[in-house]
């Protein structure tokens, strides 16, 4: 009889710990015996899914018994578009998450190294391990500054991928432009991978989604998603932009029908809901502001974000406060897994939801 013990895994997974997505709604009222719980733990739209996006998998259920488009090309079309470039430089992948995976299956080889900002988003390491790379990780400076001089100086000649995640997740904090064209500058024929997931809820004047510095020839990939402002988390679409050399390289990787036929044509006609996108940036900024303004009124030290969430400081009582948060039917996301234990990161919500949440909390607080 084979002993199953002896089938071993490649040592690097080893360093490798899956993502944990959070309970979702569901779970926690079971877990609890709740009826009212909500969910401010995963940067999703409070308003839901775009119309248009809705309304073109309504009419594209019917062509299911069809493998998707492999090269997704009125997707492709409808990025370039919109984000002024040429088709052959974008690629949809099966949301972001794959992409950053692809990148790494396309760019490093065993003992190439990655420079990650931290804390930030933990599939950056995920991609590098799977590959056997090493992740070096860069503090963020006061604030959750991006520290680029300490980027900059991390870079050696293993240094294969550099990631910004701008605005960043989980702090809410951005990049400047100048900062980006200096790091660019810098760093010479180095991959830059700008994650600007949350680049439509930046209204800062000196932000940059790293799309322009495409243009001007830098080697600088700008990754986005469908799932924050559009709204369609839940068919998973991701794309990303950058030279067309860059992009070569990544499809040699790629599945062939990794963007499902539904997705593709969410996603198609997403891109155009302006409308949406205009409605949920103006929520999403009246919601911030109610936010800090509940943590100022009960003494929380907050992070400004130009995302769609803020990290806020609990505490010594960080991880009971969001422990008796969940048992008041509000899901929010602990820090302790980035590195802050006293933290946690709320997600704007609807008005309702955002003020369900602070009295929850104020109830705890002042108790």
């Amino acid at each position: 009889m084979a002993n199953l013990e002896n089938i071993k895994a490649r040592k690097t997974l080893d360093q490798i710990q899956p993502y944990s997505p959070g309970k979702p709604i569901w779970e926690v009222q079971e877990e609890l015996g709740l009826e009212r719980v909500i969910k401010l733990a995963s940067n999703e739209n409070p308003l839901g899914p775009s119309k248009k996006a809705v309304a073109a998998i309504e009419q594209g259920v019917l062509g299911l018994n069809r493998y998707p488009d492999a090269d997704a090309s009125d997707l492709k079309m409808a990025i370039a578009k919109e984000h002024g470039v040429e088709k052959n430089q974008v690629i949809p992948t099966n949301g972001a998450d794959e992409l950053i995976t692809l990148i790494s299956e396309a760019f490093l080889e065993q003992g190439d190294e990655i420079v990650v900002p931290d804390p930030s988003f933990s599939e950056y390491d995920f991609g590098a391990h799977i590959m056997g790379a090493k992740v070096v990780k860069v503090p963020f400076a006061q604030g959750f500054a991006f520290d680029v001089d300490a980027m900059i100086a991390a870079v050696t000649d293993k240094t294969k991928i550099i990631y910004i995640c701008s605005p960043n997740n989980p702090t809410g904090t951005y990049m400047k432009k100048q900062d980006v064209q200096k790091l660019l500058d810098a760093v010479g024929d180095i991959l830059v991978v700008f994650d600007a997931a949350y680049s439509h809820y930046a209204d800062a004047d000196d932000y940059t989604d790293g799309t322009e510095f495409i243009r001007q020839g830098y080697p600088l990939l700008t990754l986005k998603t469908f799932s924050k402002i559009y709204g369609i988390a839940g068919v998973r679409v991701g794309f990303g932009i950058a030279a067309d050399s860059i992009i070569t390289s990544i499809l040699k990787v790629k599945e062939p029908f990794n963007v499902n036929t539904l997705a593709q044509l969410a996603a198609t006609a997403a891109v155009t809901d302006h409308e949406h996108v205009t409605q949920s940036r103006e929520a999403n900024s009246r919601g911030r502001e109610f936010l800090y303004e509940a943590f100022e009124e009960l003494g929380l030290p907050y992070t400004k974000s130009m995302a769609n969430f803020v990290l806020v400081k609990l505490g010594e009582e960080g991880e009971a406060l969001y422990q008796d948060l969940m048992k008041k039917g509000v899901i929010v996301r602990y820090g302790k897994g980035w590195g802050l234990p006293e933290y946690v990161r709320v997600s704007v919500g609807t008005e309702e939801e955002n003020e369900f949440f602070v009295e929850a909390l104020r109830e705890l607080i002042q108790k």
